[in-house]
Parts: structure tokens; sequence; C-alpha cells
């Protein structure tokens, strides 16, 4: 037993060093994020409202204004938030946020501090606003291309220098959507006041674009109209305030009501704005709620009372306690299975000491792993001992038998004849293939089998193999069948495989009586070619079939070497076919035979047309 961890390494104990630093840092955090939240809430109630509120707002409506949706206004809103130092968040009217400019998500006010609607802006704080309540910017259809934006401001041009020619002194301006028009800077000047010369209608013409949009305005504005019994002659026409240059609401051209301020006259001015409204709602944003929070400067410090402190401070310390009460408790569950694994462990190996299994967790699967570990430890160690055995077996017999009859003729008991010569050298040789199968499993083992592979024809491996066992087949009494109907090609060391067929058919022909008949057959399975060596024999009993390829194991459990071989030939077959990439297998029935099946890559062959592209 080694002594035991030195307390600083103990994992109980640095479990509950996490565990308590853990807990204090939670607190910690807790407790400045109530601090924090709380100075805001204080802040946000006392009504610090900053002045540029309605700027903010301004710079919204004029993004709303100008783009169909806020997929991209996070950046304009980050932008704003910079350069105001305030928290600013825009949701749809049923809350669902949009953008907000905080790094971390924050609970929003309670309340809305403005709805964001560039066709329902408020007219008192928005400079040039309609009085429909339209955001001037709001220019949808009505902006005007290149083209025409260079034709008006021609006109405007030609218009001012009549009208500097006049003695008026105007100012070139832009609408936003690209129409150019002049701005009167003499005060004297009566307002709206135009030149007789000047006076060419050009300038104030709408243009193709502008028409396409007021013919569509006419039309919606004419439906409304229909509807409501009002019925006026002439389109919607557009026009520019020439007193402030800001572009007036499209009215209706055709002849007014007598009534200026009658039931028809408000009717007929609803109808126009419901129907601008109608036509620029698919170039606007969608109306959204917006919150304004304070920013991170001058926070008023918020100092706790005695009592609260002392709140905090008993929490602080319960949180404590029930963090390492838990922490405790968990750490004697797994330190508890990890000290009988340790245990188990240092036990000695003879034992093979099992661990119970308790729980279902990483240490239930590290238990059932290191007792699946001690079972193969103990099966490796049952067969490394069965093997040294049968290995002192299989060369304690023929060494035996040489050196009693080595014995008997050097007393003179015996003559060395060729008899006795012969003997010696059938013993010999049965030691010889013991040691060569030996070296085979070791270089298997290694890993040092060295393969030579080819494309080799199915049907000519097997006829070698059958050509090579015939002669001990007809002395057993046993017909040879080959069975191949199709020129199949495999990748493979045409010697290693040979070896391996020999060794099945030298079982096969061990193992099938004299009337038998031991067939040769290969097939193709998918990518892979199957060589079956079949026997009309006894067959394996089904518990044997598993131990088929194990090293000395025999049908016969007498261990005859004369019967059974050394043992060691289903054990090469296994590890030649595994280093070719393969996999044998066998089936059997006691009393109908068996079938050992060879599975190996398949290859094309030098002869194989390769098919035409389609």
């Amino acid at each position: 037993m080694s002594r035991a961890l030195p307390l600083r390494r103990s994992l109980l104990v640095r479990l509950l060093i996490t565990s308590v630093l853990i807990a204090g840092c939670s607190v910690a955090a807790t407790a400045w994020l109530a601090v924090q939240t709380t100075t805001r809430a204080i802040r946000e109630e006392q009504g610090q409202v900053l002045a540029d509120d309605m700027d903010i707002l301004r710079q919204l409506s004029g993004y709303a204004a100008t783009h169909p949706d806020w997929t991209h206004v996070a950046g304009t809103l980050r932008a704003i938030s910079h350069r105001t130092g305030r928290r600013i968040a825009l949701t749809t009217t049923g809350r669902l946020p949009i953008a907000d400019s905080a790094d971390h998500r924050m609970s929003l006010p309670l309340k809305a501090a403005a709805t964001v609607d560039p066709l329902r802006t408020d007219t008192d704080t928005e400079p040039g606003a309609q009085l429909a309540g339209i955001d001037p910017r709001a220019v949808g259809p009505y902006r005007l291309p290149t083209a025409e934006r260079l034709k008006v401001a021609k006109l405007a041009t030609v218009r001012q220098h009549c009208f500097a020619r006049n003695g008026v002194h105007t100012r070139m301006e832009r609408l936003p959507s690209g129409r150019s028009y002049l701005t009167n800077l003499d005060p004297r000047a009566e307002p709206g006041y135009v030149p007789t010369e000047c006076a060419d209608g050009k300038l104030n013409t709408p243009t193709r674009t502008e028409q396409r949009a007021l013919d569509t305005l006419t039309g919606l504005t004419q439906s409304c109209l229909d509807r409501h019994d009002v019925h006026l002659d002439a389109p919607v026409a557009l026009t520019v305030d020439a007193t402030t240059g800001s572009a007036a609401e499209p009215y209706y051209m055709g002849k007014r009501p007598v009534e200026q301020e009658g039931v028809q006259a408000r009717t007929a001015k609803a109808c126009v704005d419901s129907a601008r409204r109608r036509q620029l709602t698919p170039y606007v944003a969608p109306a959204a709620e917006l919150f304004l929070g304070t920013g991170d400067s001058a926070t008023p410090r918020f100092n706790m009372s005695t009592a609260n402190k002392v709140k905090v401070a008993g929490v602080a310390g319960l949180v404590l306690a029930l963090t390492v009460a838990a922490t405790a408790l968990m750490a004697l569950r797994l330190v508890r299975p990890l000290r009988a694994l340790t245990a188990a462990a240092q036990q000695s190996p003879e034992q093979h000491v099992r661990v119970p299994v308790t729980t279902h967790d990483e240490t239930g699967v590290l238990a059932r792993a290191f007792n699946e570990l001690t079972e193969r430890r103990e099966r490796m160690e049952a067969q490394r001992k069965a093997m040294v055995s049968d290995i002192a077996h299989e060369l304690r017999t023929p060494l035996t038998n040489i050196r009693g009859w080595l014995e008997v003729a050097r007393d003179g008991l015996v003559d060395p004849d060729p008899e006795l010569l012969s003997s010696l050298h059938d013993e010999a040789v049965i030691l010889q293939r013991v040691i060569d199968d030996l070296q085979e499993l070791a270089a298997a083992d290694a890993g040092t089998l060295r393969l030579h592979r080819e494309e080799i024809r199915a049907d000519e491996l097997l006829e070698q193999v059958a050509a090579a066992h015939r002669v001990r087949a007809q002395d057993a009494e046993i017909r040879l069948v080959v069975d191949v109907t199709d020129t199949l090609w495999l990748n493979a060391d045409p010697v290693r495989t040979r070896q391996t067929l020999g060794n099945l058919m030298s079982n096969a022909i061990r193992h099938t009586p004299a009337g038998g008949t031991i067939t040769l057959r290969a097939r193709r399975q998918d990518d892979q070619i199957v060589l079956e060596v079949a026997d009309t024999g006894a067959g394996i009993e089904p518990e044997d079939l598993p131990h088929v390829f194990d090293r000395f194991w025999r049908a016969e459990k007498s261990r005859s070497r004369r019967t059974g071989g050394s043992g060691l030939g289903l054990a090469i077959v296994r590890h030649l076919v595994t280093a070719h990439g393969g996999t044998a297998t066998v089936s059997s029935a006691a009393g109908a035979g068996s079938v050992f099946a060879v599975r190996l890559p398949c290859a094309e062959g030098p002869d194989v047309p390769i098919a035409a592209p389609v």
C-alpha cells in the first residue's frame, strides 16, 4: 500500500476550495449587480432624462422613413448611443426586441419613451413634417433617379439665373426626394413671388417618376372618395411651399367643395392622407417602440444601510454554508468509489479483484471498465498458462521419441536401420512444423509479417491448392471438387494465401472420413472475394465454434498430434487473413460437415473491360 495523499492534493479538499471560491464570486457578483440595478432604477425614477431625446427620436424616424425595415438599424443605434451616452432600445409594438445598444441584456423600462412611426410624426417636434404627420424624409416612390435629379437641378439653375436678372436673390436647395427648389433670400419680396419672365412652369412640373407616383396616389384617393360619395375630377398634384422650401403634401387639384371647412372638404383631406400613408407603407419601416435609458457616467452612489449590510452578509454566509455542505457530500460520494478502485488496483495481480458497481455515472463506468479489464487480464493469464503448457506438450512428445530411439540405438539394442531413421525424421519434421508455426504467430503478433500483394485469379489459386493436396486426399479416399464459375481476381499475397488455404485443406482432409468430399469455392460478395473450403466431415459442436481459431485448440479432446495436428494451423489462418484486411469465419453443425470462409479484398484484374461512360 502506498502512503496516503497529502491533504493539499486530496480531491475532497480541492473540491471544497473550488466551491467556496465559486460561491464567493457568485455572492459578490450578485451583490454588485443588485447595487448597479438599484442605482440605475433610482436614476430613472428621478427623471434624469438627457436633452437630446428628441434628436434621437428624429434620427430614428429618419432611418425608418428611408428604410423598408429595421434589419440594419443596430449600427445606427450603437452610433447614436455612443455619441449621446444613452441606452437605446427598439421593440415592435408587441414588445419583441429589434435592436438594443446595451452590451448585455437588461430589463427595459415599463413604459416606452416614444413611438417611432414616420407616417404618424408629431408635427410640433419634427421640423418640416407635413400637416398629416408624415416625415418629410419618407419619399418612397417619389424618389427621383439620377437622370431626373440632374434635369430638375438644371431647370432650377435656369430659374435661379432668371431670378437674379430680375433682382431676386435665391438659394437652390434639394428635397429628400432629390427635387431641387429655390428659396427666396430677399426678406422684402412677397412670399411666392415669381417674376413674369421666370414663370414658365417647367420647374414645378412633375417628372415621370413623380407622375407615376401621383397617378397611383390619385387612384387610391379616388377609391376613398368614391366610398364616401365625394366626386372631384382633377388629379392629385405635388407642390413646394415657396416660403419655407418644404414639400407640402399632395393635394387634389379638382374643384373643391364650396364649404372649405365642411364635411366634404374634411373627407377629401382625410382620403388624401389615408392614400398617402397606404402608398408609403411599403417603403418605410413598421412602427416601433423606443426605450431610452441612462448612460454609465455620473451615476449616483448607492449607500447601503446597516440593516441591508447585515442581510447581505447573512445571505452570503448561508449560501457559503450550503455550498460547502453540498460539495462535501458530493465529494465523499465521488471519492469513495475511487478509493475502492485504488485499493483493488493495489492488490496482487493473481487475485484478480473486482470492485462493486454502485452508481451509473462516470465513476460507475470507470468501475465497470476496471472489472472488464480485470476479466480480460484473467483470461489472458489463463491463455498464457495454457499456451505454455501446450507448447511444452507439443515439443516434449517428439523430443521424447527422438531421445528414446537415440538412447536405444546408442546402447546397441536396435540397429539404426532406414525404418528407425525414417521414424526419427518424422518426429523431427513434426518438431520443425511446430517451431515454424510458432514463428509465424510471433511474427504476426509483432506486426513484422510482410505481405507482397498482387492481383491473382481465384480459380488458378484454388486449382493450385487442390493440386498440392490431391495425392493426400486420394490416399484418404476423399474427393476434391473446385467450384469457380466466374473469373474472379483478388488482391493478396499468393504465397500467404496458398498457405492459408493449405492449412484449411489439411484441416478438412484430417477431419473428413473416407468417401467424403471437400469442395473449394470462390464467389464475389460486394467488394470482397469469398473463398470457401467445405467438407462432409463430422462437423463441430456449437459450443466449440467460438474456439476454433484459438491457439492449440483441437476438436479431439484426446489431443492426438497424429489426428489433430499442432493446433496452430487455424490460428495462423486467422492472423494471415487479418493481415490482408479480411476476415475468416466458420459455420458448422455436428454431423453435417464444416464450411470455412475467407473474405479478401477483390481486384478488377487486367482483363476486365472498363465500362464506357454514360
